[in-house]
């Protein structure tokens, strides 16, 4: 026997209620072979996730992009892809799956069409304890899906708050924030089973031991787990803080010019080259890509931040960057062709902390992913990066004078 549990047509909040001898508070499987996407004979779609057991769940829609958002809490995404539970027709598109904060997983899809979430419920197999989410979807104007779309205010279900990690001991000592690149929901750059965000925070967790071995100074990471920080969570914690220095990891791919090589960038409101706009654009995307709720986003506060960076710390992070170039090319690298470069970087845009993002290569080239899967070259250009931090630090600490002069 089919136990219903619920089903509510909103489409905003739901939580499953607790069945005799069913932990809801446990980690939930997914069966692919019973999930994905089905299309009907005139047009309609459907979705189903099969779990190992039922899981507390929400739906909603967010708007520009259109976006489907499932939050769970939890489901064990492991093995599973995306092509997995994507069809190319009906209304789903670019499904994308993972940890969204502790505790909580995520999927995110992108909408083809305005359609909102129709007929939503989760049943439980009273004999196995598996549970089954469905729903389908119904055709809304732009204006109705607009109107309709929006992340749920609820406390059960609160925002992801911003990456709770103490604060460094109040002294004078050098703080440096290390920003492993993309998390949880949003892997990155995928290429061969190997993704950005797990290769990003491995490099970060060994820079970060390099970094305290090498001087008195605190380290502090964005994420130290497989979870999704936003952009803007990422500079408010360098700030929170109180950083000397922003470091953003990354390991992108590029079929524009066969981008390879260790390359570093600085923040400017023009891209220095085409590739770079793109890898840009890419970037900037992420907190999309997860399912956030942009609303209320402030461009006029974006372009005082470019302005203020560019009267003291832009100079700074620029020397940061020639300084990381010569300590990777020491290292070995390899280099990219052109190693230093700008464009806008959201997760660069503090007004007063010396930011750049280093890729360290490309997944997109097969040489750099052999790179980065070696232990050996990441020692090497973790070394390379700590004699450049130290480098900088001295030539900055010399400089200061002059400039507040």
């Amino acid at each position: 026997m089919i136990r219903y549990l619920m089903s509510v047509a909103t489409a905003a909040l739901f939580t499953a209620t607790c069945a005799p001898a069913q932990d809801l508070s446990a980690i939930a499987r997914v069966d692919v072979t019973q999930s994905g996407v089905e299309t009907g004979w005139l047009g309609g779609a459907s979705f189903a996730l099969s779990l190992s057991q039922g899981v507390p769940f929400r739906v909603f829609t967010l708007d520009a992009p259109r976006r489907l958002v499932i939050d769970f809490r939890e489901v064990d995404w492991s093995g599973v892809r995306a092509d997995d539970l994507h069809q190319e027709q009906g209304p789903l598109s670019s499904i994308r799956f993972g940890n969204f904060q502790p505790g909580w997983s995520r999927l995110v899809a992108t909408l083809t069409k305005p359609v909102v979430p129709d007929d939503i419920g989760m049943t439980i197999d009273d004999t196995t304890g598996r549970a089954l989410l469905q729903m389908g979807f119904k055709d809304v104007t732009e204006a109705e899906f607009a109107a309709r779309s929006g992340a749920p205010q609820n406390a059960l279900w609160p925002d992801p708050p911003a990456y709770d990690l103490a604060a460094p001991v109040a002294d004078d000592r050098f703080v440096v924030v290390l920003d492993p690149g993309h998390g949880g929901v949003d892997p990155g750059a995928e290429r061969e089973g190997h993704n950005e965000k797990k290769l990003m925070l491995q490099m970060a967790l060994e820079l970060r031991e390099a970094l305290l071995r090498a001087d008195d100074m605190d380290v502090i990471l964005t994420r130290d787990r497989d979870v999704f920080v936003s952009l803007e969570g990422r500079v408010a914690l360098a700030h929170q803080v109180g950083a000397d220095l922003f470091l953003s990891l990354h390991a992108d791919a590029l079929s524009q010019g066969g981008a390879q090589g260790a390359t570093i960038y600085t923040l400017s409101d023009a891209a220095s080259d085409t590739a770079t706009a793109h890898l840009a654009a890419r970037h900037n995307r992420a907190d999309v890509i997860a399912g956030t709720d942009l609303t209320g986003s402030d461009d006029e506060v974006a372009s005082v931040l470019l302005d203020l960076a560019r009267q003291e710390t832009e100079p700074r992070s620029q020397a940061l960057a020639r300084a990381l170039v010569d300590g990777l090319t020491e290292a070995g690298g390899p280099m990219n062709n052109r190693p230093l470069r700008s464009a806008g970087f959201s997760v660069l845009k503090s007004a007063d902390i010396p930011s750049v993002l280093v890729e360290v290569g490309f997944l997109s080239s097969a040489r750099d992913l052999k790179n980065l899967r070696d232990p050996t070259w990441r020692v090497r250009m973790v070394t390379g990066i700590v004699r450049s931090v130290l480098a900088w630090r001295d030539g900055d600490d010399a400089k200061r004078p002059l400039v507040r002069q």
